[in-house]
């Protein structure tokens, strides 16, 4: 049987989420989720929405981070984190499900 474990969610990325949302004057949840596409299989969509019903919350310094059902096998003991590179600063997920990514860091394979 396999364990299904929930991500974790970085104080950095929780406290950049803060910071979106304090710029944009509201109280959006970060959803991150798997889709099938991208060049690896699968590939992340990670944006600002409204939790429902049938979402896992991850909450920290005030801020939700959410994933749907459907997705959390694939993000089971994943990171979100967000990152500042040369290259530009986004959210990220350390995933040790993915077998393979792409150089873009969206797309990853099981």
């Amino acid at each position: 049987m396999m364990i299904t474990l929930p991500p974790k969610v970085t104080d950095r990325a929780f406290a950049r989420l803060a910071e979106i949302n304090r710029d944009a004057g509201g109280a959006k949840a970060l959803r991150v989720a798997v889709e099938g596409g991208g060049c690896s299989g699968f590939q992340y969509d990670i944006r600002l929405d409204e939790p429902t019903e049938d979402d896992l919350v991850l909450e920290g310094r005030g801020q939700k981070v959410v994933v749907d059902s459907i997705s959390l096998p694939f993000l089971s003991d994943a990171t979100i984190d967000f990152s500042e590179e040369l290259i530009g600063a986004r959210f990220t997920v350390d995933n040790p499900n993915a077998t393979s990514s792409c150089g873009c860091g969206t797309s990853f394979s099981v």
